[in-house]
């Protein structure tokens, strides 16, 4: 089984070295937190959650969105969706994923806000639970 290996400094005091399935989940928040089109040289890396933040939460909003993030992990080989749900709060949009980490079959919870107040401001942020 390989070991994959990389480096953050998002939310680090000391420790910048990631491996296997927190540097896959670090890789995943990244994604997430690049509104689609904004990266360049690769328009098609990103999500288009931030683009659909202010308008009305429909169901045909809410497929876009679970479709997108099912897309969005499946560039992936490392992560696999279980169960994707998205909803809506006062100011934003909760996205809640099982993820299943392939190497060894981990499954683990994630939950993403994506808050309409921070995405007025410059790119706008998300806050990630597991």
């Amino acid at each position: 089984m390989p070991t994959y290996l990389g480096h953050s400094t998002f939310n680090r005091i000391k420790k910048y070295k990631l491996t296997d399935f927190e540097l896959a989940r670090q890789d995943l928040f990244n994604h997430f937190h690049i509104r689609k089109g904004e990266k360049l040289m690769n328009p098609s890396f990103g999500t288009i959650i931030w683009d659909l933040l202010f308008e009305p939460f429909t169901l045909n909003v809410k497929d876009a969105i679970a479709a997108d993030i099912k897309t969005i992990i499946g560039y992936d080989p490392r992560l696999a969706a279980k169960n994707v749900n998205v909803s809506d709060f006062g100011q934003g949009i909760v996205v809640e994923i099982e993820v299943v980490y392939i190497p060894t079959n981990q499954v683990t919870s994630l939950s993403m806000r994506f808050d309409r107040d921070a995405a007025k401001r410059s790119s706008g942020t998300t806050t990630m639970v597991t």
